[in-house]
């Protein structure tokens, strides 16, 4: 199924990002109740998550854990150039800190503002507030894969990367109720992201652009 509206589905890159990116494209947003994924990197137990499952962990970094029922799980990640390794992990990153904040019910985790910046961070926030209006979250796993680095400098990169939402769904808080319709060509989406690394050497997510149904993210 589609496990939630894509996150930044309006978001536009720069031209630069553009002409460098392959496939880009954007989705339309969708009801709440036709919510979609988009997000992260391998998270486990919410207690204590393995080390597969939080790629970008360092001591001054915040940790991101996820409840035992949700997963993200990364492929790749390991290029050979050390550079491309962390845009890499700070961007699965990124993507975990939306997802947990969607579980914690809050918009205001050291997580997400500390990988996601500008556009992406207030359209971050806007699609957690969506989950939290709705009293929603997610169970299952999701899966990244394809996921491509292009560097421009020292300080930018853009990734794009496929997902694979057929296994993860969303449930109702209140009710519990688990919406586990079929999977469709809609639960793989591709992805197009900006990053940039700020002072501390973090790489943000500055800029996303989406695509749902994207055929070469089916298999």
């Amino acid at each position: 199924m589609n496990r939630r509206p894509t996150l930044l589905a309006a978001l536009a890159l720069t031209a630069a990002a553009a002409l460098t990116l392959s496939a880009c494209g954007s989705d339309d947003d969708t009801p709440a109740k036709d919510k979609d994924t988009i997000a992260g990197a391998d998270t486990g137990d919410k207690k204590s998550p393995s080390p597969s499952e939080t790629p970008s962990d360092s001591g001054s970094r915040p940790k991101i854990a996820f409840p035992a029922d949700a997963k993200n799980v990364f492929e790749g990640g390991e290029t050979g150039d050390p550079t491309k390794d962390a845009v890499l992990a700070d961007s699965a990153s990124g993507v975990n800190s939306v997802d947990e904040a969607i579980f914690e019910g809050s918009t205001d985790t050291e997580a997400l503002g500390f990988y996601n910046a500008d556009k992406a961070l207030s359209s971050a926030i806007t699609y957690v507030q969506r989950y939290i209006d709705a009293n929603d979250t997610w169970i299952g796993e999701t899966r990244y894969f394809d996921r491509e680095v292009t560097l421009k400098g020292a300080r930018k990169a853009y990734v794009t990367y496929c997902s694979d939402e057929s296994k993860s769904y969303i449930k109702n808080k209140t009710t519990g109720k688990v919406d586990k319709s079929p999977a469709t060509s809609n639960s793989y989406v591709l992805y197009n992201a900006a990053l940039t690394k700020n002072a501390e050497g973090v790489w943000q997510t500055t800029d996303v652009v989406s695509k749902r149904g994207a055929k070469e993210c089916q298999p």
